[in-house]
């Protein structure tokens, strides 16, 4: 398969949510990530050296607004932009207001027509004032954002046929882990198949199993609802704990994860559709795992 477009990370997911105060105190002060801006009706949160990962807006419902990937250098950008303009996917340069609101130096943004989902694919951006210092959990990074997706082929066509990213793994026509090609770790995007486009889950990679095992103790006592695991991903062998945040909508701890790097990429592997595809350690999901969060914007 060829690549149109070389990723270097997930840069962030933008969040809306119905309690901004109350959703950013969570994700401070129980999940672990510092709280980093609040003006102009956005508050960031970090994990990393950059200034954000999570965005957090207030709305009337609780969904998925945007994602941000960056990408390698100026060049990939400009060939980017007229890759997707190529597409029918009409990206628009971020004016100056835009870019100094997001501390960027250059960034386009677009849609999914399908979804409505926003994406926008930047380079230059700042670095955090701060290095991060984990607190209560040794976050090193956002890890990746899943969508439930009504139509797989549409959503297949969008992110791997015509955005280039890599498919590590997949259940044939139902779930799909995908690369920011050529990011190595074995997804920061994955797609599942279900009754209506929205948010699954997102994503905080660890450093440490013990923070699995706290996070989940600490959840407890704080009455916040586990709602899968904690188990073991059968693709990318990651050790995983899922919660729900205020809103309802689903969050994720996880630790360790394959790595597959450009020189020695390896096929991606047809799974089986069972659940020992999800956890191979045998819980059940909760019925609320990965159904709360519309894409914000979406055509009904």
């Amino acid at each position: 398969m060829t690549h149109p477009i070389r990723y270097a990370r997930l840069g962030y997911a933008h969040l809306q949510v119905t309690d901004l105060a109350a959703t950013a105190h969570f994700y401070e002060k129980l999940v672990g990530l510092k709280l980093e801006q609040d003006k102009d009706g956005e508050m960031w949160l970090r994990c990393s050296d950059k200034p954000y990962d999570i965005i957090l807006t207030q709305g009337d419902i609780a969904g998925i607004a945007g994602v941000g990937f960056e990408l390698e250098n100026d060049a990939e950008l400009d060939k980017a932009f007229a890759h997707v303009d190529a597409c029918g996917y009409a990206p628009a340069w971020n004016d100056d207001n835009q870019l100094s609101c997001r501390l960027l130096d250059r960034a386009f943004r677009f849609n999914n027509p399908d979804t409505g989902l926003t994406l926008e694919y930047y380079v230059g951006q700042a670095i955090a004032r701060q290095p991060f210092t984990p607190q209560l959990a040794k976050i090193e990074r956002l890890g990746h954002v899943v969508l439930n997706v009504r139509s797989y082929a549409k959503a297949h066509k969008f992110w791997v046929e015509d955005l280039g990213f890599a498919i590590s793994d997949h259940v044939p026509g139902r779930i799909a882990f995908l690369r920011c090609w050529p990011n190595p770790l074995h997804h920061s995007f994955a797609l599942l198949e279900g009754e209506k486009d929205g948010l699954n889950h997102i994503n905080f990679m660890v450093t440490d199993i013990d923070d699995i095992g706290i996070g989940m103790n600490r959840f407890k006592k704080a009455k916040v609802p586990i709602v899968f695991g904690p188990g073991r991903h059968l693709p990318s062998t990651s050790i995983f704990l899922y919660f729900l945040d205020p809103d309802g909508m689903t969050a994720e701890y996880s630790f360790g994860m394959e790595e597959i790097t450009e020189q020695a990429e390896r096929p991606p592997r047809a799974l089986e559709p069972k659940p020992e595809v999800l956890d191979t350690w045998g819980s059940i999901a909760d019925p609320r795992f990965g159904k709360t969060g519309v894409i914000v914007g979406a055509n009904e």
